[in-house]
């Protein structure tokens, strides 16, 4: 196994423990995904202890849609939620942007069925939100630890959350193509930036994919300014932002899907060739096993 190495040691982004939220709003719009439509959304400020949610702004009476592991709808090319008939898709990037930043508590208003790509990472989230400033407060931020392993897989596909002194996440993958081939990243909270380490990664997808994709309504949005694109003789769209950008990704999408237990467990998180419907296995298998204290 061959593990891709950080560039060197960063300050983490939330050592505090206690929950945190957004000194004031932060917007953006773009447009979605799969579903090609311009959406506007604005992240503000949540009381202690309410977590991260989302409000349909644009539908009657406003529901609200909690970014939790029950409220998943499905999860096919991303992770979409659904609650009192309304529905919001591709949740991961913002959700990995916030809990990655350390942001506990936050509403998350979006007028449409879908949270924009943007340029296809954190990023565009994680800067927003950096240059709004963050707000401390008095609640203290749930400590979960895992006491023994815990797992899910499909195939030669898993992820397995194992007992560990701090949180971590590793990833693998495994491609065909030689411009991806296999890779391996690991990072900590404790002792690496995401802003710096995994939010810039960018969602990738495949060149002999992307028609079949289309015909079955998806990836409407999808373009080369917010995905990179691979096909056998190499990047369509370079360059890369890193070496390894496809496999930070995948990381990307495992915290942001994570994310969803509303923290991150104790324990040491590793994946290989997994989907967000395993990464969404996995949290639910950690809410039956275990609870946050």
């Amino acid at each position: 196994m061959t593990q891709a190495i950080s560039s060197g040691m960063v300050k983490p982004d939330h050592p505090r423990s206690q929950q945190c939220t957004l000194r004031a709003a932060v917007s953006q719009a773009g447009v979605g995904l799969h579903s090609g439509a311009e959406t506007q959304v604005q992240v503000l400020p949540a009381a202690a202890n309410t977590g991260r949610f989302f409000v349909r702004t644009d539908l009657p009476g406003s529901p609200t849609v909690p970014a939790q592991v029950n409220a998943v709808k499905q999860t096919l090319l991303s992770t979409e939620l659904a609650a009192q008939d309304a529905t919001v898709r591709t949740v991961e990037h913002l959700l990995a942007a916030l809990i990655g930043l350390g942001i506990d508590n936050a509403r998350i208003e979006v007028n449409g069925p879908e949270v924009p790509l943007m340029d296809g990472s954190a990023q565009v989230w994680v800067s927003a939100l950096q240059a709004m400033g963050q707000q401390t407060q008095s609640a203290d931020r749930p400590v979960w630890k895992i006491t023994h392993p815990i797992w899910v897989r499909d195939q030669d596909a898993f992820v397995v959350a194992m007992p560990a002194d701090t949180p971590r996440l590793t990833y693998g993958i495994d491609f065909e193509l030689p411009a991806i081939g296999n890779q391996w990243y690991s990072w900590s909270p404790a002792t690496s930036s995401f802003a710096q380490e995994v939010a810039p990664a960018r969602t990738f997808g495949l060149a002999h994919q992307i028609e079949y994709l289309r015909t079955q309504g998806l990836i409407k949005g999808g373009s080369l300014e917010n995905a990179l694109v691979c096909d056998r003789d190499g990047w369509v769209n370079p360059p890369l932002r890193f070496e390894n950008e496809p496999v930070r990704h995948k990381l990307l999408d495992l915290l942001g899907d994570l994310s969803l237990l509303g923290t991150l467990p104790t324990a040491h998180i590793m994946a290989y060739k997994a989907s967000h419907h395993l990464h969404v296995q996995l949290a639910k298998a950690l809410l039956d096993s275990t609870q946050p204290g």
